[in-house]
């Protein structure tokens, strides 16, 4: 894991108070994927599984950190956003949980950054996911990040 993956994580949690709330924390890197977990405790529902609104917070946030992490990683400084993103909740999440996130499989870094280049934004979609207890998704986001060179 790299020291930007590790700086981005505080960067979070000291600029997106639900972040700290949720006690977040930094699980793995590499350039194809970032996972990000987070304590059950702070992140419960009233029937004692995970809530809802922190899983699909987990899975955003580790999505733009994924498309954060590729900007870092060549020097570009952009704004991100998510612009749209669609979640699946299947089964309930009882314990600690964590959500990786990837490209999906028709997107590529090497024409985010073409588009980027020649035009001053550029979007990419990626996949998020929590697994559950059973190998099986416990819940997933599908979402396009855009992101805006600043001025």
């Amino acid at each position: 894991m790299t020291d930007t993956a590790h700086d981005l994580i505080r960067f979070i949690r000291d600029k997106i108070p639900l972040a700290r709330a949720m006690d977040l924390e930094l699980l793995a890197h590499d350039e194809d994927r970032l996972a990000l977990r987070a304590p059950l405790a702070p992140n419960v529902n009233d029937k004692g599984c995970a809530f809802g609104g922190s899983l699909v917070s987990l899975m955003t946030l580790t999505g733009w950190g994924l498309v954060e992490l590729a900007l870092l990683a060549r020097d570009q400084h952009c704004d991100v956003f998510v612009g749209e993103s669609t979640v699946r909740y299947l089964q309930p999440v009882w314990a600690d949980f964590h959500a990786e996130a990837r490209l999906t499989a028709d997107a590529d870094w090497a024409s985010f950054f073409d588009t980027l280049q020649a035009r001053g934004k550029a979007r990419i979609e990626v996949d998020c996911s929590v697994p559950g207890t059973d190998g099986k998704p416990a819940a997933t986001l599908s979402a396009r990040f855009v992101a805006k060179r600043r001025d």
